[in-house]
Parts: C-alpha cells; sequence; structure tokens
C-alpha cells in the first residue's frame, strides 16, 4: 500500500479509531494529556510519513485523508508530558499501536 500525499482535512471525533468511509478514512484517538498527536503512515518499503493531527475535540484527536484505504499500516507519535509516576508516558520517540484497531500486523 502506498502513502497517500493527499491533504489531511479535519474529519471528526467519533467513532474513535481508524474508519474508511469509501472515500478516504478518519482517523482518531482519546488523550488527555497529548500536547499533539501525529499520524504515522507506512508504505510498502516501510518509509513513515508523519502528519500532525489538526483537531481535537474534548480529548479527541481526529483527521481525515481522502483515498487511504483499509489495508494502510499507521500508527501514532504522541508529543506531550512524561512524568512516569504520576502515569504520564507521552514518548514521541515511541510507535504507538491504536487501541481502537481492528487489525495488527507485524
Amino acid at each position: 500500500m502506498e502513502v497517500c500525499d493527499t491533504e489531511l482535512w479535519p474529519g471528526a471525533p467519533y467513532p474513535l479509531g481508524a474508519h474508511y468511509d469509501g472515500q478516504g478514512t478518519n482517523f482518531s484517538v482519546m488523550s488527555e494529556i497529548a500536547d499533539s498527536v501525529e499520524l504515522c503512515l507506512f508504505d510498502t518499503a516501510g518509509v513513515e510519513k508523519r502528519i500532525t493531527l489538526p483537531e481535537v475535540t474534548g480529548a479527541v484527536w481526529h483527521g481525515y485523508l481522502p483515498g487511504i484505504r483499509p489495508g494502510q499500516l499507521y500508527g501514532y507519535r504522541v508529543q506531550g508530558p512524561f512524568e512516569a509516576v504520576r502515569g504520564r508516558r507521552c514518548n514521541a520517540s515511541k510507535l504507538l499501536l491504536d487501541p481502537y484497531a481492528r487489525a495488527i500486523e507485524g
């Protein structure tokens, strides 16, 4: 699957996860402590493209990518506080799985 170069649209906060509507995919993930969330898309060679999710509704970060279809490999990187003793572990160097994913590869 090739990574799409289309512009990211605001999208919708719900439903959570990645949802294809026949034209593109809406991505949404919840984080109450994030300063920013990057959607990471991977092409067939494993090359990563990072796109900052543009919208936050409540604690839900979201964006819509036209042309992205089921099978696209993706994850998230979250910028924010790292305070392990308080349970806050944002670390943008770590690729995170989508907690709402319906399939995982690799």
